[in-house]
This record gives C-alpha cells, sequence and structure tokens, in this order.
C-alpha cells in the first residue's frame, strides 16, 4: 500500500541560534530532529550566534551547518521561510537574546530570523523563543509580555531537578525535551514526572 503524500512529506520546523549563551539548545534540537528523522530542519544563525557558539563549543560555521536540511542566510529575507506560504510547524529560537526578543516583539523584520518570526506569528503557528539572560530588566519583561500576547511561548531553559539530572547533558536534554513537545514531536529523551512517589512520604516529619 503507498503512502500517503502527508505522510510521506516531512514535517518542517525553522530553527534560529542567536548571540546569547545556551548555543547548545538550539544544536541539541538540530542532532535530535536529524536523529529521529521525519523533520525537515531549516536553520539560521546570526552573526553573533555563530561567534557564541565558536566561543562555547569551537564549532566553525560548516559543522553546524551539516546538522539541518535547509541552511539559509540571515540576510536573505527574499528566503522561502520569509513567506507564510511556506508551510513548517514553527520556529524555535534556540537560544533567543534580548536583542532579538525586542526585534520579535517588535516586528522589526530586519533580518531573517525578525521576519521568519514575524511571519510565524501573523499565521497563527507556534513560535518558542529560549530566552537567556539573567536578571531580567523592565524592558526585557514587557517585551516577553508582548510575545506572549501575539501567541509566542517564552520558555527560559529553567532547570527541573524532580528529573534526577546527574549531568549537564541531562539538564539540556530536558529542557530540549519540552520545547519538541511544544511542536508534537513524539521522543523519548526525558524523563516524565510520574508524580510523587509513596515511599517518599514515609520520612515526612509532619
Amino acid at each position: 500500500m503507498k503512502k500517503s503524500r502527508e505522510s510521506a512529506t516531512p514535517r518542517r520546523l525553522i530553527v534560529a541560534l542567536t548571540g546569547a549563551t545556551g548555543s547548545v539548545y538550539g544544536l541539541r534540537i538540530l542532532e535530535t530532529l536529524r536523529k529521529m528523522g521525519g523533520w525537515e530542519t531549516h536553520l539560521i544563525v546570526s552573526e553573533a550566534g555563530m561567534l557564541n557558539i565558536w566561543q562555547e563549543y569551537a564549532l566553525a560555521r560548516k559543522d553546524v551547518q551539516k546538522l539541518a536540511d535547509v541552511v539559509h542566510n540571515v540576510r536573505d529575507v527574499g528566503a522561502t521561510i520569509a513567506s507564510g506560504s511556506f508551510l513548517t510547524a514553527g520556529m524555535v529560537i534556540a537560544p533567543c537574546s534580548m536583542k532579538t526578543l525586542a526585534g520579535v516583539a517588535h516586528a522589526f523584520a530586519d533580518n531573517l530570523i525578525t521576519r521568519a518570526a514575524d511571519v510565524i506569528l501573523k499565521e497563527r503557528r507556534r513560535l518558542v523563543l529560549i530566552t537567556r539572560e539573567a536578571p531580567l530588566n523592565l524592558a526585557h519583561i514587557r517585551n516577553m509580555e508582548a510575545v506572549t500576547e501575539m501567541g509566542g511561548i517564552i520558555f527560559p531553559p529553567v532547570p527541573a531537578f524532580y528529573s534526577k539530572v546527574k549531568t549537564i547533558d541531562d539538564l539540556v536534554n530536558h529542557t530540549v525535551g519540552r520545547v519538541l513537545d511544544l511542536f508534537d514531536v513524539q521522543h523519548e529523551t526525558i524523563h516524565r514526572w510520574q508524580g510523587i512517589r509513596n515511599d517518599a512520604l514515609k520520612d515526612d516529619p509532619q
């Protein structure tokens, strides 16, 4: 029996990396989707994002690009993903700098990252921003509010210690897994909450 055209066509996800610490999140998302199959990744990396990747992991541009199915130049505002007629499941900016957050919040569309994000919002598709900054000033908070009101999801990479993480990789994988959940990616990369164990309550002093 032939597969339907819909099932044979991979779903598309736009992945952008910008100039904030935490490039591992975007890289891990690309790696995970590539291993799983069934997804077509469209990558955009800002100049500051590339500098940050080099600083954190000493990876060259070619090393990053080979993780994606399609690579777009951040200055190419005429790329496929700059149009709402190009169908995708959405976009994740991982990590998302405060500058990029501001660009998205105010619809600057001054490069392909902010333009693609603007398209995702106007088409009512899913946009997830893994924002990296601490502490936050009022401008950051207001920009997060604006993006949330437009339908975007602000997802700071907050560790979940209930998952009994033992390594930094565990922490990264948990955040990545939760982000992939938001795009209905079927995966088994995280330890999911099963409720508090009864034996944990035996030593309760109360």
